[in-house]
């Protein structure tokens, strides 16, 4: 009669009012012995039951993972992955609970990756793929089984969905392909990333104090295997499918698409190996024809991804640096005012093209379109970042060509303001140090060095040579003896 009993009990439980008494009868620890039976039929009923019962119960899903429930249910996967019911009210089970963390724990120690991948790979039906996308978008939060979920190669089937889609309007693909999109982004560095930063500055601390190999290897291999992730991404084509989405909806009004396609494009462009693939599958000239969109998100993010893509490739600045159209753009965006996160990025994605290039062309062409003076403007930033970004990229350029920049100089202001960052007690001791390594490239023009001299910027060093930190010291030194002409 079990079987019958169990049915009978799934069927009641459908009724709300219903679920208080069989809490309190005990029925869900009844029931759970139930799911180790090798009757299907048992399973199904069993599993429903439960489900029912234990739907929006927090307390109660606790309770069924404290109790092994996690461990039979991977097992139905596992044993009965042919069975349509069975699979639906185990996935369904999954989902209620894949959201606790000590549900994500005892998943982590089973294989429920690899079947949650063979699931998404036998998916028939939009339904399926929704409920096994929202099991596997939970399970990403969790490091542990995001390395899992990779390992079992969910990347490719992902890759296989968004290009079976690829171009279809239907409404139902559309909300396929941006939670395909979503688990992408989830997959990728995101939520790992701002782990590894935030612990990034402890982390070197400890091992500073600590020469501890043991831990300085763990944290190579963590920044290795999240490079990792998005190398074999990148190898699987996942780039272009991204890049035709947001072709398509470059001028939609479903903006969520946009942001999962847009944060994983600047996550993949991170790893060095990924900034040549893409370079040399013409993304950059695919992300700008991108940037005819008018729409502030999605500009502000393209502009990152081209920063990303810049960043230590100097055919890439030296490619974007002689854009005329694309320098032109930025520019505009560096006075948009309206868009303080727009301006921002365009005045990062032009220092950062200056700082990667060796080329006295992308010096000219940048200067050309008077983006020069916005660089200037970015050394008065409240953040050191930015600050520093801005005058290394000045430092960079007047090392190749000062001439073409001296005028502009002037015209800026800039030995003022590299006098005023020299002179705040606030000023980090980084940005001082590089204010002084770019003065010493302006002491080279006649004019800049009058300028820096009238300034009484001697007096400002040479305070700074009793400065508690040893490098700004040794720039002062140095930057003192160029100005008395000493060497």
């Amino acid at each position: 009669c079990a079987v019958k009993a169990a049915q009978v009990l799934s069927e009641i439980a459908k009724n709300e009012e219903m679920k208080k008494p069989c809490i309190e009868a005990d029925l869900v620890l009844t029931l759970i012995p139930l799911l180790e039976s090798t009757d299907q039929e048992m399973l199904l009923h069993a599993g429903r039951a439960i489900g029912r019962i234990c739907y929006d119960n927090r307390d109660l899903q606790e309770e069924l993972v404290k109790v092994g429930v996690i461990t039979s249910l991977v097992r139905i996967l596992t044993d009965y992955a042919e069975s349509e019911p069975l699979i639906h009210v185990d996935l369904l089970a999954l989902c209620n609970l894949a959201d606790l963390d000590t549900a994500k724990e005892a998943l982590s120690k089973t294989k429920i990756a690899e079947q949650l991948v063979k699931q998404l790979r036998r998916a028939e039906n939009h339904e399926r793929l929704e409920i096994v996308f929202e099991v596997l978008q939970a399970l990403a939060e969790n490091d542990a089984l995001k390395v899992q979920l990779v390992e079992a190669g969910v990347q490719e089937v992902l890759s296989e969905i968004l290009l079976r889609l690829q171009g279809s309007s239907q409404a139902e693909d559309t909300c396929v392909v941006k939670a395909a999109s979503d688990l992408i982004v989830s997959l990728l560095l995101g939520d790992e990333l701002k782990v590894v930063k935030n612990n990034v500055k402890a982390a070197v601390s400890i091992l500073s104090r600590h020469e501890n190999s043991q831990s300085k290897d763990s944290l190579n291999s963590e920044f290795a295997r999240l490079n990792g992730n998005c190398v074999r991404m990148v190898q699987l084509g996942v780039i272009h499918q991204l890049l035709d989405l947001l072709e398509k909806h470059v001028e939609s009004e479903d903006v969520s698409v946009q942001h999962a396609a847009l944060s994983a494009l600047r996550n993949l462009a991170i790893p060095v190996v990924n900034k040549v693939q893409m370079l040399e599958e013409g993304v950059a000239e695919r992300i700008q024809a991108l940037l005819r969109s008018e729409m502030p998100p999605m500009q502000f993010k393209l502009l990152g991804t081209l920063r990303m893509l810049a960043d230590g490739q100097a055919d890439a600045a030296e490619i974007l640096g002689q854009d005329p159209m694309l320098l032109n753009r930025l520019v505009q965006w560096c006075n948009a005012n309206d868009h303080t996160g727009i301006r921002g990025e365009a005045n990062r994605l032009l220092a950062s093209i200056l700082r990667h290039n060796r080329s006295q062309k992308v010096v000219k062409a940048i200067q050309q379109a008077q983006g020069v003076k916005h660089l200037v403007s970015m050394t008065t930033s409240k953040h050191s970042a930015i600050q520093n970004e801005a005058l290394n990229a000045l430092a960079i350029a007047s090392a190749i060509d000062l001439e073409t920049l001296e005028e502009c100089f002037k015209e800026s202001q800039l030995v003022q303001s590299l006098h005023r960052l020299l002179q705040d007690d606030n000023t980090s001791p980084e940005v001082k140090y590089n204010s002084m390594a770019l003065l010493c490239s302006l002491l080279n023009s006649g004019d800049l060095r009058q300028e820096i001299e009238e300034d009484k910027i001697k007096e400002t060093l040479e305070k700074l040579c009793s400065h508690s930190n040893a490098n700004v010291v040794k720039e002062a030194v140095t930057t003192l003896q160029i100005l008395r002409g000493e060497t």
